[in-house]
């Protein structure tokens, strides 16, 4: 993998509570501003939220729509503005209003299908061994 690829896509790890853990990856040029802004705010966590086939929950992010798109596709990681939420469409459920596409869930999709609102879900950014970045 070149290193420009490496900076485009940046690996997450969604840790979610009591049910285990799933992967995904976010790709810069799809809504870089957003992306920036989450992964220096990384590791975060909120309690989900469910709209139809789709999770999402509110992260400490205030951004407006980038390359907004009203339609997804199954797996798909976006930004929510209007909710300034965090989204992941496990099914094939479109969202309630645009929202800046991130990347998609690599592994273990069908976890998401098993969360109960108010679950505890982390995300945090994962080096390209798996393992996580070392602290500043």
């Amino acid at each position: 993998m070149s290193s420009e690829e490496e900076i485009s896509r940046i690996k997450v790890k969604f840790i979610i509570e009591g049910l285990g853990e799933a992967e995904g990856e976010l790709v810069r040029f799809l809504a870089p501003r957003t992306i920036d802004m989450i992964v220096r705010k990384l590791p975060m966590e909120g309690r989900a939220a469910l709209w139809k086939e789709e999770i999402y929950f509110e992260i400490p992010v205030k951004m407006g729509e980038e390359k907004a798109k009203a339609t997804v596709e199954k797996g798909t990681i976006a930004f929510w503005p209007m909710g300034s939420a965090l989204c992941v469409f496990y099914g094939s459920s479109q969202p309630y209003s645009p929202v800046s596409i991130l990347g998609k869930v690599t592994s273990n999709l069908e976890i998401f299908s098993q969360i109960k609102s108010g679950t505890k879900i982390r995300v945090e950014q994962l080096v390209d061994n798996g393992t996580l970045p070392p602290k500043p």
